[in-house]
């Protein structure tokens, strides 16, 4: 007599919608944000601008955590803590340096959270998934590019690439896809992203300019 198989433990009702419905959540989240960041940023030029000086460092939060799932691509993400600095900063007698402080503090935790649900779906989803996304814009050919970096160059090609203007969030999708923890993945993320916010703010006050 065949020995009898185990019976899988019972789903609480959450628990079954947040597995089997979590990835399309998730995705169609993402697809809204991207809507309404084409709207806000495209079909207003100003919009940028305007937005961080009425919402403030939230607009930034929203604006970066776009940045980290790669949905910001209608906008150079670049440009984002030069113009909060300017714009929320600046000050006649120069810069206020606590709100510069707080401009790179929600400027890495936008991102960084951004850069994690990416690195979650990749982890979940896979990266064939992510490619049938309509709102996944990196190709197959850069992705494939990208994972081989990560196979040679390893973890910390995370930070280095977030760190970098051409390649920033590349890594996220295969560090996920290789099954890097998502806590390592969060502190490297964060870790790259405020060296290169770091640059960009030095920049905009001027500071590079006296070393």
């Amino acid at each position: 007599m065949a020995p009898e198989t185990p019976e899988a433990p019972a789903r609480s009702p959450v628990r079954a919608v947040a597995e089997d419905y979590g990835l399309v959540v998730v995705a169609g989240l993402f697809a809204v944000l991207g809507l309404a960041g084409i709207a806000l940023y495209v079909l207003d030029p100003g919009a940028a601008e305007s937005l961080l000086r009425r919402y403030g460092l939230a607009a930034l939060l929203f604006a970066f955590v776009l940045e980290g799932a790669m949905l910001l691509y209608f906008a150079p993400s670049e440009a984002l803590v030069p113009a909060a600095v300017t714009v929320l900063a600046g000050r006649a007698e120069g810069y206020h340096v606590p709100t510069v402080a707080a401009i790179l503090l929600v400027a890495v935790v936008g991102a960084t959270a951004g850069q994690t649900v990416l690195f979650l779906l990749a982890k979940r989803g896979g990266r064939e998934w992510l490619l049938a996304r309509p709102w996944f814009r990196v190709d197959e050919g850069r992705l494939d590019r990208f994972g081989d970096a990560f196979d040679s160059y390893g973890v910390l090609a995370v930070p280095v690439s977030n760190t970098l203007l051409f390649t920033r969030g590349m890594l996220t999708v295969p560090a996920g896809v290789a099954g890097m923890t998502t806590r390592r993945f969060v502190a490297l993320s964060a870790l790259g992203t405020l060296s290169f916010e770091l640059l960009l703010a030095g920049a905009t006050m001027g500071v590079l300019e006296l070393l």
